[in-house]
């Protein structure tokens, strides 16, 4: 009896697949038109001159502006301080304490948990803008901050002079940090109960259930926060905008803050764009370490 023929069973197997594909096609279409091509677009300004005025036509100028951006001391005090930012707020920061919330609202009761929850969640909730005012409100000179030290006759000063990255750190904690105690709430919630009353009975302290039973069962939640913190933290812009204006000087001014004044302020919209794809590369990176962190398992 004659076989088939190993191209004619797959034929069928390949037809079944493309009509299964084919409802995807009109989203697939759109996400090609409406981001795909964005991108690509932005991709080749970076590799020309293109001005905002000032100028007729713009010109392919190959891998110049990545070359101005890595001999820009601006650049690269711009870089550190996304660094700073980023592993205060979001690696230490947010991600410490959403651990540190969801670990005592856990034993907590339920009005303070509710309480807490409502409190921590507001602040999530806030639009950016919002948040900036109140915390620029907070750290000002004449604001919340200096009017406590003053009642408890402990030294002022103008935090968003003398601490700028510090403070906006800090806003940044305040307000992100709901994001991670849910993320860590959900995590502990999937512990068995069995594991860690076990390690009760045989004397095991509560940091010792931490470092050797809890953080390691929930080591994949925690990959998977730090990742999406850092991501979002490295594109925070309206938050500082409103605060300092990446100011005194460039003490607060991160990468996009100095990728909008490049590009918008001072019209260099190729210049712009080539440090916006240098900021995409950075975030990759960051992608690329937790996602082989992500592969380890528990």
């Amino acid at each position: 009896m004659r076989q088939p023929s190993r191209r004619a069973v797959g034929h069928p197997v390949i037809g079944r697949r493309l009509f299964r594909a084919l409802p995807l096609t009109p989203a697939l279409a759109l996400l090609l038109l409406f981001l795909g091509g964005p991108i690509v677009y932005c991709a080749w300004l970076a590799f020309t001159d293109l001005q905002l005025t000032g100028q007729a036509h713009s010109s392919f100028v190959g891998f110049a502006n990545f070359r101005r951006a890595f001999e820009d001391d601006a650049f690269l005090n711009a870089v550190w301080l996304t660094l700073v930012f980023t592993v205060l707020s979001a690696l230490v920061g947010q991600n410490t304490l959403g651990l540190a919330l969801a670990t005592l609202m856990r034993r907590a009761s339920k009005p303070v948990r509710t309480l807490t929850g409502g409190i921590v969640i507001t602040a999530w909730v806030l639009p950016e803008v919002v948040a900036g005012f109140l915390l620029y409100a907070f750290f000002r000179r004449e604001g919340t901050l200096n009017a406590l030290l003053g009642f408890l006759h402990l030294p002022s000063q103008n935090w968003l002079f003398t601490l700028p990255i510090l403070a906006v750190s800090f806003a940044n904690v305040w307000r992100g940090t709901a994001f991670s105690m849910l993320v860590y709430s959900a995590a502990l919630d999937e512990i068995p109960t069995e594991i860690e009353e076990s390690a009760e009975v045989d004397g095991a302290g509560g940091w010792r259930r931490m470092w050797h039973i809890t953080l390691p069962m929930i080591r994949r939640s925690i990959g998977t926060n730090l990742m999406l913190n850092t991501l979002q933290t490295l594109s925070v812009f309206g938050l500082i905008w409103v605060m300092t204006r990446g100011g005194p000087g460039d003490r607060s001014q991160t990468l996009p803050l100095f990728m909008y004044e490049q590009a918008f302020q001072n019209s260099m919209i190729g210049y712009g764009t080539a440090v916006a794809l240098l900021l995409l590369l950075v975030g990759s990176l960051f992608s690329v370490v937790y996602m082989r962190l992500l592969r380890t398992e528990v």
